[in-house]
């Protein structure tokens, strides 16, 4: 059977949207702009987000080779090699930061407090995180567009999971104990859980061995569904988590629809190309001098709810869409 997905819009009007402004071209001679990107996960594996960033700049005018530059750095997956890139970006002197998860964001705020950084997305919570002092009023060196992982949104993973699976009664958490700032999120995990009538089970896992470990111990542990947290390992080893499922016919949730695209059974997050999109106007107003203390952190204008219908199928599972209808309201 081909594989396809389900995938449901839900837009927020949650930030002010900025008119595209047209960037002058550079003078002959004159130093071009540089954009430092430092990212986590493989150039690869974020190409379409890397791409709706570039889209966006060429929307306000800035065409790459043309009146700016990039700097392009990326860890691979590997979280510890954040501050040595994000140093080398400040070395080269770059006029801007993009970081594109919260930990490069953190390691971009350790490496500089006078280069502009602009979060793209920015955790679940920036406030908490110590990125800035306020999404209206930033007040340092960072602005951008938050991830939208309210809390909220913690305890609707919950909830989704358990309208696919009603006959459910214990469900584990994945999640990543050095991610940042993830009480909050992990305390409203636990209030829908337990308000959902479910028993909750958390299994940690900081790198792909451990992720292994944790996987395996799924099949030992009788649950019923799956929960997978945000976490530079969760989008790194995407495939491994998605076959662990498959191996043990577990349903789950994850907060990329890269999850079920790659076949997870369901993903709710973000709209991660409009998100890239809109952190490019905050790259564009920048440039042109203003100070990221003063431009509001946005949040996610579009959600998507993505059900890959393959894997229902094939975990047994019947998808009511009058009752997600009913979520999304």
């Amino acid at each position: 059977m081909r594989c396809s997905t389900v995938g449901i819009i839900i837009t927020l009007t949650l930030s002010i949207l900025v008119a595209p402004r047209v960037a002058d071209a550079q003078p002959p001679g004159k130093k071009l702009p540089r954009i430092g990107e430092l990212d986590v996960t493989p150039r690869a594996v974020n190409a379409s987000r890397r791409e709706a960033l570039l889209q966006g700049l060429r929307e306000h005018g800035w065409v790459e080779g043309h009146n700016f530059a990039i700097e392009y750095r990326s860890t691979e997956g590997k979280d510890e090699l954040l501050p040595t890139l994000a140093a080398e970006l400040v070395q080269l002197q770059v006029d801007v930061i993009v970081a594109r998860n919260a930990p490069a964001t953190h390691a971009a705020m350790q490496a500089t407090r006078t280069i502009p950084i602009v979060m793209a997305p920015g955790g679940h919570d920036p406030v908490e995180a110590g990125f800035v002092a306020s999404l209206a009023r930033p007040g340092g060196n960072v602005t951008g567009v938050s991830a939208g992982f309210g809390h909220q949104m913690s305890g609707k993973w919950v909830q989704l999971l358990k309208e696919v699976v009603p006959q459910a009664s214990r469900v584990t958490v994945l999640w990543d104990p050095t991610r940042p700032a993830m009480g909050a999120i992990l305390r409203e995990v636990e209030r829908t859980t337990r308000a959902s009538g479910l028993q909750p089970h958390y299994l940690e896992a900081r790198d792909p061995p451990e992720l292994d470990r944790a996987l395996a111990a799924l099949g030992r542990e009788g649950v019923d569904m799956v929960v997978v947290l945000p976490s530079t390992l969760a989008s790194v080893a995407r495939r491994q988590i998605v076959e662990g499922m498959a191996k043990w016919r577990l349903p789950a949730i994850s907060f990329d629809r890269a999850f079920a695209d790659a076949g997870g059974l369901m993903s709710y997050g973000p709209n991660y190309q409009a998100v890239f999109r809109r952190a490019a106007s905050h790259v564009d107003r920048i440039l042109k001098g203003t100070k990221p203390a003063d431009l509001p952190v946005e949040e996610p204008t579009q959600y998507e709810l993505v059900i890959n219908l393959k894997t229902a199928e094939a975990l047994g599972l019947t998808i009511p869409p009058s009752s997600f209808s009913r979520q999304m309201r």
